[in-house]
């Protein structure tokens, strides 16, 4: 590239004629626009000829413009390659400015790992994984992915097995969702083969694992198998459901992408939907601002080459056998002759005018439409559901374990007296009203709530150690940094030291982690704070509220104990009958005569004493 020469006519008559790309440069030598050219002297050149008729945009763009650097290259389809490259790396504000839609999401395969995951993501990065998507329907999407959840157990826990495990198997494998390779129940080679299962399903290949399951359950009845035969004909159904949503219309089969495209003023979206064996698998959206002044046939070229070019090895062999374009692009013959050199078969690049292609091309226009018409309405934020709330929280605190059980403590007391506690319990992000609990702490603690959070953390994990309930993903602390080591001592105390544990502290809503010397700060507007305040919030209403109860059964004991005569067993028969002190106070003595254990004369009493 050359170092760059000044931006008039007299220096850009001496650039080379070959075949290249150049790039514009503001005074401070930022990049403002890289294009390619057949000769660059001609086009470089072409942006100052006397009386041409440039866009607005041109106009601008040529008014700011310093330098120019150039770069030969020995052919167009090398130049063509080149311009991709480097509008990707310099994203120059001139150029059509084109990124991936991060508001849907990817459900990623981590093939890295040798007992892989299969999770929701909206970050695509090579780290060896598989990803499928992005989903412009977000409903598509997840629905895929609960039926293939539900036909392989895959785990969804972050620890590096098989070096890193836990003591026991998580709630997953108690609800039939892991078979816990974690804790050996499964092995790898089981794993692996349910994991191949699973990406030809996420693939479109059904009727090839539709095959192979079914031989499996046969091998599985003859040796009368019979548990795993059940599971496998459940596994068959489900994929003859996968295979019914998957199709589409389209008889000839085969392996195509067809590209639909939505604009809107500067805005526009271009969708992908990719076929494969005759199969709708995905659909990928990308989103292009910066485009009032350029045609249908520039957003394509712009699109096309960010899309297809340099992607990778692993791009390149899922290149489709066509593409179909609903607009003719000026390097469209040129694109289909690189990625038909990349592929090493023929890849078409092309424009169908009639037949089920144009039907196709409609299908996939509708999908931009919807796609652009619920950016702009929603904007770029969106709504997560509970399972990616699960996910980014897993994320945001560095869990080993998607947090699907979580349990949440608090302390209450009323100066000191009655000194209460309550542990709530969150399954999938839902209160599990079945496993609260409050207790009464036992130690004179006083005001001293480490000490009873220290109690009450480890009465409550020693019940589950003694038991078949699954322990908590996640153990949220209502306090700060003093709850959180009372909290950390007790499950040291029982050795249970692979419990993940946080506090949230009030006003500034931090999230302490034991070993981490600073908080973690969640932005506010996040979903995923938000659930530790509502569990935080539950667990300090309960607690609460059973330290009333207990206040009140004390001042309502007090009252009547101070009645010469009337023990605990006439303090039960009176509020039985009246309900409370105010009852009582409200009855006749007659009607506290009628009471078991009460003469008209104590009633007498019970009377004078209260409104005395």
């Amino acid at each position: 590239m050359s170092d760059g020469i000044p931006f008039d006519r007299t220096s850009v008559g001496s650039l080379s004629t070959k075949p290249g790309v150049y790039l514009f440069r503001d005074d401070r030598g930022t990049v403002l626009y890289v294009g390619k050219a057949k000769s660059l002297r001609n086009r470089v050149r072409s942006y100052l000829a006397r009386g041409a008729d440039h866009s607005l945009k041109t106009r601008e763009l040529v008014r700011r413009v310093h330098q120019v650097s150039t770069l030969i290259v020995g052919s167009e389809a090398e130049a063509f390659i080149l311009e991709a490259n480097l509008i990707k790396e310099h994203k120059p504000r001139f150029n059509i400015q084109l990124r991936d839609d991060k508001r849907y999401p990817y459900i990623k395969v981590t093939l890295a790992e040798p007992f892989p995951r299969v999770f929701v993501t909206r970050r695509v990065v090579k780290d060896g994984s598989r990803y499928f998507g992005p989903y412009t329907s977000v409903w598509r999407m997840r629905q895929a992915l609960e039926v293939v959840k539900r036909l392989y157990q895959v785990r969804s826990c972050r620890y590096k097995l098989p070096k890193e495990a836990p003591s026991r198997a998580c709630l997953d494998y108690h609800i039939g969702r892991c078979q816990a390779p974690c804790v050996g129940l499964q092995t790898e080679e089981e794993y692996g083969a349910m994991i191949g299962d699973l990406i030809g399903v996420l693939s479109g290949q059904v009727g090839r694992v539709q095959a192979d399951v079914e031989e499996r359950m046969r091998e599985a009845s003859a040796a009368m198998e019979f548990e795993r035969a059940g599971h496998l004909r459940d596994v068959l159904a489900g994929l003859d459901t996968i295979a019914n949503q998957q199709r589409v219309q389209y008889a000839e089969g085969g392996s195509l992408d067809i590209v639909g495209l939505a604009r809107d003023g500067g805005e526009a979206t271009a969708v992908t939907l990719k076929i494969r064996d005759g199969l709708l698998i995905a659909r990928s959206a990308h989103h292009m601002s910066n485009v009032e002044t350029e045609g249908d046939d520039a957003l394509l070229a712009r699109f096309a080459s960010h899309t297809y070019l340099s992607s990778g090895a692993e791009a390149v062999a899922q290149l489709p056998n066509s593409i179909l374009v609903a607009t003719d692009f000026e390097d469209r013959e040129l694109l289909e002759e690189i990625l038909t050199g990349e592929a090493g078969r023929r890849v078409r690049v092309s424009v169908p005018k009639r037949g089920a292609k144009t039907r196709l091309l409609e299908l996939a226009r509708e999908n931009a439409r919807h796609a652009l018409g619920e950016r702009i309405r929603l904007g770029v934020g969106g709504g997560d559901r509970t399972e990616d709330m699960l996910f980014d929280l897993q994320e945001r605190l560095g869990l080993k374990v998607v947090p699907r059980l979580v349990v949440c403590f608090d302390v209450s007391h009323t100066q000191g007296s009655e000194t209460v506690a309550s542990a709530v319990l969150f399954q999938n992000g839902e209160p599990k009203k079945s496993g609260y609990r409050h207790m009464k702490i036992k130690g004179d603690w006083g005001n001293d709530d480490f000490r009873s959070m220290h109690e009450a953390v480890f009465r409550y994990f020693r019940r589950l150690a003694e038991g078949k309930d699954p322990v908590p993903d996640l153990v949220v602390i209502d306090g700060g940094k003093g709850q959180l080591s009372s909290s950390k001592a007790a499950l040291d105390d029982l050795e249970m030291t692979d419990v993940a544990l946080v506090a949230l502290a009030k006003k500034e809503e931090l999230v302490y982690m034991p070993g981490r010397p600073d908080p973690i700060r969640i932005p506010r507007s996040v979903r995923s704070l938000h659930f530790l305040q509502r569990v935080r919030d539950e667990a300090h209403r309960f607690a609460v509220s059973y330290n009333r109860k207990l206040r009140s059964k004390r001042t309502v004991r007090s009252d009547l104990s101070d009645i010469p005569g009337i023990g605990p067993k006439r303090q039960r028969a009176l509020l039985t009958r009246f309900g409370s002190v105010r009852g009582v106070k409200e009855a006749t003595a007659e009607e506290i005569s009628r009471v078991e254990g009460f003469s008209p004369g104590l009633a007498a009493r019970v009377l004078t004493y209260l409104k005395g």
